[in-house]
C-alpha cells in the first residue's frame, strides 16, 4: 500500500462526502455527507502521519479524534430528530431557523 493509494481512496471519500453534503435536502443525509468528508480527512491526514514517521504514537489522538467525531454527529442526529419531531419536516430548508 503506497501513500498516492491511500490519498486516493482519501479523495474519493472526501469527494463522495461533498457530493452527498451539497446534493441532498434531508438532514440526516447531509450530516453523512460530512461524515464521509471528515473520515477522507482523518484517512489522508493518518496516511501523511504513517508514511512521514512509522512511529504508533499517533493512534491515541486518532482515536481521541473519532470520538470527538462520534460525540459531535450523536449531537446532530439529536437535533435532525427533534427538528422531525417537532416540525414532522426532515428537510434542510425548516432547519434554518431552529427556535419554536
Amino acid at each position: 500500500m503506497t501513500l498516492q493509494l491511500v490519498l486516493i481512496a482519501a479523495a474519493a471519500l472526501f469527494c463522495i462526502g461533498l457530493y452527498g453534503a451539497l446534493s441532498q435536502q434531508v438532514v440526516v443525509m447531509v450530516m453523512m455527507g460530512l461524515e464521509l468528508m471528515l473520515n477522507g480527512v482523518i484517512l489522508a491526514v493518518t496516511a501523511f502521519w504513517w508514511f512521514l514517521t512509522p512511529i504508533p504514537d499517533g493512534q491515541v489522538l486518532l482515536l481521541v479524534v473519532i470520538a470527538a467525531m462520534t460525540v459531535e454527529m450523536a449531537m446532530g442526529f439529536a437535533v435532525a430528530t427533534l427538528l422531525h419531531r417537532s416540525r414532522r419536516s426532515d428537510m434542510t430548508d425548516s432547519a434554518t431557523d431552529l427556535t419554536g
